[in-house]
């Protein structure tokens, strides 16, 4: 099996032991991503929305580098605080799609890496 790692500038650098992608064979396999701005290292905490637009982008960025895009993505994962946000949050991923959606879960959780609302990480094949 073929292991390929995948980075790009135009993500945030990984906080930890880990790498913003990894291929295995065709899957792509893509960490969660938060609101980090790569190009300034701070968090885009501005909105609710600006802040699911920016893990969005991150991950947009990622797939990009990978030579996919979000039509090569099957799996979805969204992790957040509060259900309540849901709505909101499902608005803004909802509009990277094109009607052929992925699979995916959306699990409230205690709390997120730097305290944010929102992760979401990705399965993608080639």
């Amino acid at each position: 099996m073929e292991k390929r790692i995948v980075e790009t500038q135009n993500a945030p650098a990984p906080i930890g032991p880990y790498n913003q992608a990894v291929f295995a064979g065709d899957t792509l396999y893509i960490s969660g991503q938060i609101a980090i701005d790569p190009a300034t290292g701070e968090l885009n905490k501005d909105s609710l929305e600006e802040e699911t637009h920016q893990c969005m982008r991150n991950l947009e960025a990622i797939l990009e580098a990978a030579g996919l895009g979000f039509a090569n993505v099957i799996k979805s994962t969204i992790f957040i605080t509060d259900m309540n946000q849901f709505g909101v949050i499902n608005g803004v991923y909802g509009q990277y799609f094109t009607g052929d959606f992925p699979a995916r879960e959306t699990v409230q959780v205690a709390a997120l890496p730097k305290f944010v609302n929102v992760e979401i990480s990705m399965i993608a094949v080639r």
